[in-house]
């Protein structure tokens, strides 16, 4: 199980996009990904992704990010443990910044196999509200379906529920820029 982060930044010919970046952080949820992914470079996002347990200062990471997207496979009906220590980690230290999130768009996908997802969702966006962030929604709720790595390709509403989220996302970093 790797947690990892990924940085995007837009490649927009206007200077308002340039210098648009979201933190992707995942917890083993490469299904979602790649669709995710190849939406926000559709939208002129491109991505790069490190391992966070090797990557020192996570909170950096989240600090500077414009916008984040919270991805998780769900294990034993809710987020996995490496999301949650971030999520309460960085909620922690939020709390002493009251801006540090304030504003910034977060978007919570979900993988699973079969229940307890619209829990794990709601845990990554509780911490948005608690966060003061802009929760981004997609056409449906952002869930993947899927047993076995790569399962959640062949969830066609998933995927199209993924490509308008990373449309929406896209949409608001361009609109905040």
């Amino acid at each position: 199980m790797a947690l990892r982060a990924g940085t995007v930044t837009p490649r927009c010919s206007s200077n308002r996009c340039s210098r648009r970046s979201l933190l992707l952080l995942e917890s083993d949820s490469e299904q979602s990904r790649g669709q995710l992914l190849s939406t926000l470079a559709g939208a002129g996002i491109t991505a790069r992704l490190v391992l966070v347990r090797r990557a020192p200062g996570i909170s950096r990471f989240l600090i500077e990010a414009d916008g984040l997207i919270l991805a998780s496979p769900v294990y034993f009906a809710d987020v996995t443990a490496e999301m949650k220590a971030i999520m309460d980690r960085a909620g922690y230290v939020a709390r002493s910044k009251r801006e540090m999130f304030s504003r910034k768009p977060g978007a919570a996908v979900v993988a699973v196999r079969r229940a307890g997802a619209m829990h794990a969702f709601d845990t990554m966006n509780h911490f948005f509200g608690i966060s003061d962030m802009l929760t981004v929604g997609s056409s449906y709720w952002n869930i993947g379906l899927g047993s076995a790595k790569g399962d959640v390709a062949q969830d066609a509403e998933g995927m199209r529920t993924m490509t308008r989220l990373g449309e929406n996302m896209a949409w608001l970093l361009g609109k905040l820029a």
